[in-house]
């Protein structure tokens, strides 16, 4: 399995498994951007991007509205965004990120987890190199030749494309996000983006078995409860 199928794995399980704090996570994050960029959407693409993600994870109106409100009130916490990086069993690794207001609590709860686990924390840098910052979008209804053929008359550079069953993924620099996203919607009206994120990637993925999977699992399961924790990027094939 390679790596489309990974990202596409990750986007439905963070609905699944993170629902409970799903809207909690979708306040920080909407209000931070806004707060970073700009309450008007029409202006900050990373917040017109993140509200339609919302909306397609059903966030409710009001929780988004809420979220820009307090920006705009000038209300509201202060947010740092922090990342651990860290060991699993077997040749895995993880780069957890948070979005927290009381980091303190936050590496307290990340340790928690290790000590509860097979995860040991790494220091900065250990991990960080061997994954890509990537912006991903992934789609149906078009053939890779159609996609290549959009991006190069709009002048987009594209990293990457990996088709997962009727998926098609398309990967660039994040700072090609925008010009990107703008290509496909102009050259496929009605694009409907499966797959709609700036994140980590793993460049190499490892494969677990029997109690190595499930020491990791137990691992994911763990960080998922941790409040702070706003998305999670590994190198494990699940």
């Amino acid at each position: 399995m390679g790596r489309a199928h990974e990202v596409r794995a990750a986007s439905m399980a963070k609905t699944a498994a993170m629902k409970s704090k799903l809207y909690s996570i979708y306040a920080k994050e909407i209000y931070q951007v806004a707060k970073t960029g700009g309450t008007d959407p029409n202006g900050n693409l990373a917040l017109r991007s993140l509200i339609e993600k919302a909306k397609k994870e059903q966030v409710p109106a009001d929780v988004i509205q809420r979220s820009i409100d307090k920006v705009n009130k000038g209300v509201g916490e202060d947010y740092t965004v922090c990342e651990y990086e860290a060991f699993g069993p077997a040749g895995s690794n993880l780069i957890i990120k948070c979005l927290s207001d009381n980091v303190n609590r936050t590496v307290a709860s990340i340790k928690t987890v290790a000590n509860k686990t097979a995860m040991k924390v790494a220091g900065q840098g250990a991990i960080s190199y061997m994954y890509e910052n990537l912006c991903a979008l992934g789609f149906k209804g078009h053939t890779e030749d159609e996609v290549m053929e959009a991006l190069i008359n709009a002048d987009v550079d594209m990293n990457d494309m990996e088709t997962d069953d009727d998926l098609i993924i398309v990967y660039s620099e994040p700072s090609n996000y925008s010009a990107m996203k703008k290509a496909l919607e102009d050259a496929f009206p009605g694009i409907s983006f499966e797959v709609d994120e700036i994140g980590k990637y793993a460049k190499d993925m490892v494969t677990l078995e029997g109690e190595d999977l499930a020491a990791f699992n137990k691992i994911l399961t763990m960080l998922e409860e941790v409040d702070d924790v706003s998305n999670i990027y590994h190198n494990v094939n699940l």
